[in-house]
């Protein structure tokens, strides 16, 4: 089997995806959009032509990626980030993920479909265990609770940086009024309007007014105090 990429790659924007599926394929067409490098595999032959007619990846091809040595060939070792997109199948995933392993793929991100599936995931060697599923769930039901929140980036279980709009509460007022990081236990990171630049840092002295966004971050509990008030 010849070999696609044969040497690590220096470049961070080189990327493997193995598992064709949809998330697979939205993930290839992702990195792809965004000017990366992407070499992609499956079992199905079906799947390997659709990412390649649809112009996903760069190259694409069908693989058994349970066998290590037609991963080696392939050249998939040789990335710097392999993700495994395979979240069905629970043993060909544990099975890909520790080959790469062992094959000393400095990052591997794989999807896993429980949580069993991802602890497995972790013991036999991956960097990151993503549930993609879980995680869209999670979002809708807090969209349907908070509606006011525009995005939500999770920093970690506990906090993150969400944006909302500012609430009719603080129209008139400043951050330096709201004593914001006293009161609530948040801080401003990033003051704007819609389809408009954000101003990074915003001067706290300035009155927020009706219709502006805000990106805001703290705890989650400290951040659901702010959000229940545009409810």
């Amino acid at each position: 089997m010849p070999t696609f990429w044969n040497r690590r790659r220096q470049n961070s924007y080189q990327f493997a995806v193995i598992g064709l599926g949809r998330f697979g394929r939205s993930v290839c067409r992702t990195l792809k959009g965004m000017g990366c490098e992407v070499l992609g595999a499956d079992k199905n032959e079906h799947l390997v032509t659709t990412v390649l007619d649809d112009n996903m990846v760069d190259h694409a091809i069908e693989l058994d990626t349970t066998d290590p040595v037609a991963l080696r060939e392939a050249g998939f070792l040789d990335f710097e980030t392999v993700i495994v997109a395979i979240g069905n199948f629970v043993e060909q995933s544990v099975i890909t993920t520790l080959n790469l392993k062992e094959g000393n793929v400095p990052r591997i991100i794989a999807k896993a479909s429980s949580d069993i599936h991802g602890r497995l995931l972790e013991k036999v060697g991956a960097t990151r265990v993503v549930y993609p599923e879980k995680q869209m769930g999670e979002q809708l039901a807090r969209s349907l609770v908070r509606p006011n929140i525009i995005e939500r980036l999770e920093l970690d279980p506990e906090n993150s940086i969400v944006e909302v709009r500012v609430p009719d509460a603080f129209v008139g007022k400043s951050i330096v009024d709201l004593k914001l990081r006293n009161e609530y236990g948040i801080s401003v990171i990033a003051l704007g309007w819609e389809g408009a630049p954000f101003e990074i840092n915003p001067n706290p002295t300035v009155p927020l007014e009706a219709g502006m966004m805000m990106w805001v971050i703290g705890s989650n509990d400290d951040l659901n105090k702010i959000t229940d008030l545009g409810r």
